[in-house]
């Protein structure tokens, strides 16, 4: 496994640096849907977070529950990934959550060791720009600087959701060392070429239910290496939003 991964980390010439128009095209119809489908959930209390039979029970027991909802998979050279997850807060208010999502110098303290570094860019009403850096290891070590373009809405006091759209994800070599710099496309690896993703979020029995959907679109699995390239593409979306969700219930918890 550990072979296949050096070959898809030092191989990135094989295949094209940036994803294609017709994969961003499609990207940016599947978020689209999203939204749409979204904005309709939000119009009501009684479907704003959307709970699968069970699920409820299973988090207000403090389980995570986070799965692969089937998006369009591979698509000329790309390959599109739609993860969704919901926890429970318990005593969180939907003030609370607005106040954590909104205080990005503080994500490195509620979100470490994944979170390096966030800061506000630009700020107008409930429509903001921010920047952050992000490592992910997992047998490999990766870090990315991203700008997000970001909106929040309410229904009410106790119903609430953002959307945050990448506007640019770079891959940084040498990140903390003198030799830091940002990676061209021509060189960079295709981990993450967009992120979308989509709070909802509900304040009710004594608590707050956090649901989360992210949409990313990353380079596709090179022919003959999905034996030892799938499983990790598949672990990382799915551990990462487990450790955003948790890390987020564990900062209202404080």
């Amino acid at each position: 496994m550990l072979v296949g991964l050096l070959l898809f980390v030092d191989g990135p010439r094989l295949m094209m640096a940036e994803p294609t128009r017709m994969a961003v095209e499609a990207f940016n119809s599947y978020c689209r849907r999203v939204e749409a489908g979204l904005a309709e959930q939000h119009r009501s209390a009684g479907g704003f977070v959307v709970l699968a039979a069970g699920e409820e029970a299973r988090v207000r027991r403090g389980e995570v529950v986070v799965e692969r909802l089937p998006g369009v998979g591979d698509l000329s050279g790309a390959m599109l990934h739609d993860w969704h997850g919901t926890a429970f807060a318990p005593g969180a208010t939907a003030a609370d959550f607005e106040r954590l999502m909104r205080d990005f110098e503080a994500y490195p303290q509620h979100f470490s060791p994944q979170v390096v570094e966030a800061k506000q860019l630009a700020h107008e009403g409930d429509h903001l720009q921010a920047w952050m850096r992000v490592r992910q290891r997992h047998v490999i070590t990766v870090v990315m600087d991203s700008r997000y373009d970001i909106t929040y809405g309410q229904m009410d006091a106790r119903h609430g959701y953002s959307i945050s759209r990448s506007t640019q994800i770079d891959e940084i070599e040498g990140a903390g060392t003198p030799k830091e710099r940002a990676l061209s496309a021509d060189e960079e690896h295709g981990f993450l070429w967009r992120l979308n993703t989509y709070w909802s979020y509900e304040e009710r029995d004594g608590g707050l239910y956090l649901q989360v959907e992210a949409v990313s679109l990353t380079r596709s699995v090179p022919r003959g290496l999905g034996w030892a390239i799938g499983p990790y593409v598949e672990s990382v979306p799915r551990e990462s939003l487990e450790f955003t969700l948790r890390s987020a219930v564990n900062a209202l918890r404080r």
